[in-house]
């Protein structure tokens, strides 16, 4: 949705090439959206393909888009503190040693 939304005149082929997928999955993606509510696709008259479409993401695939982030984010900062906890633990447990060769054996 964020490639749509940057691009909404971007090809289907353009867009899976931006977005690493092939070019079925992004159409059968599209529909989805589409069925979903979540984008609207609108006919233009472009002068290198006579019927191309304009992406746009409808107030509902906004606020999806936006829900999508939230638990992203919320979901690596668990994993950022978890990370940090390790990574003390590790700090704590270099210091505590008196002779790091012995710790290595």
């Amino acid at each position: 949705m964020s490639a749509l939304e940057a691009n909404p005149r971007a090809s289907q082929r353009e867009l899976a090439r931006e977005i690493g997928i092939s070019l079925g999955k992004t159409n059968f993606c599209l529909r989805a959206l589409i069925d979903k509510g979540w984008i609207k696709a609108k006919n233009f008259k472009n002068s290198n393909n006579k019927a191309a479409y304009i992406y746009n993401l409808t107030p509902k695939g906004i606020a999806e888009k936006a829900a999508v982030t939230r638990t992203f984010l919320a979901r690596k900062e668990t994993e950022y503190k978890a990370l940090e906890q390790e990574i003390e633990r590790l700090r704590k447990e270099v210091m505590s040693t008196d002779d790091p060769v012995s710790a290595i054996d």
